[in-house]
């Protein structure tokens, strides 16, 4: 397995598109996972504009064939609804099958928790935007290992830094990021993109919730 060092260049291209479709905002926002959050990163909009919407694939494709290989997986497997316009797109260019995993089962049809063609036993890469609490991402994984599918590893785009990485990784789902919100934070200060009390807020959720993840992880020994 190739080491994981995903390019200073690439990182600073994704910070200059995060910048310039102000896809980073300031506010107070609620997210999936219920929580309230002080910055929202929206990276549904990507796909609005042509250029980044290829050149951020381009970089999810280049570092999957760098950190992953080819040969490590036969499937990819895209989150509604964020992550499936890049997964889709990620896997035409790589030219494995596509699969998508919807919000709820379907009670009509073949009634599956995966759409499209998966065969039993064969290893599915799951891809979405970011990853928060890793929630969604764990039900995803949940939803194709039903379905017969094998889940080793998952790539975002952005991980938020606020447990995900590591819930992940306690269900044996090693997660790749290709850019932390801690680098898009401190990248935007020294380009004057956003002021030091904003830097300040984006820092601070993150320090509050691995706060938060190391209590629950003491409840969780304590009661194990």
């Amino acid at each position: 397995m190739p080491l994981e060092k995903p390019s200073e260049t690439m990182k600073n291209e994704i910070c200059k598109i995060i910048n310039k479709i102000g896809a980073l905002q300031f506010g107070v926002f609620k997210l999936a996972n219920g929580r309230t959050s002080p910055y929202y990163v929206d990276l549904r909009i990507v796909p609005s504009f042509p250029d980044a919407f290829q050149k951020i694939c381009d970089f999810y494709s280049n570092f999957i064939k760098d950190n992953i290989g080819l040969k490590s997986f036969e499937r990819i497997a895209g989150i509604t609804v964020a992550g499936i316009p890049f997964a889709s797109q990620i896997a035409h260019s790589l030219k494995k099958p596509f699969l998508y995993v919807p919000e709820a089962v379907r009670l009509h049809g073949r009634q599956r928790r995966v759409e499209g063609i998966l065969v039993s036993g064969e290893r599915v890469l799951i891809i979405d935007d970011l990853i928060t609490t890793g929630l969604t991402l764990r039900k995803a994984a949940t939803a194709i290992t039903y379905e017969g599918g094998v889940v080793n590893e998952a790539v975002v785009l952005l991980d938020r830094e606020e447990g995900g990485k590591e819930e992940l990784e306690r269900k044996g789902i090693r997660l790749h990021a290709l850019i932390k919100v801690s680098e898009i934070a401190n990248s935007l200060y020294e380009i004057g993109a956003i002021d030091e009390e904003q830097l300040k807020i984006v820092l601070k959720q993150i320090k509050r919730d691995k706060k938060s993840e190391k209590r629950v992880m003491k409840l969780t020994r304590c009661y194990s």
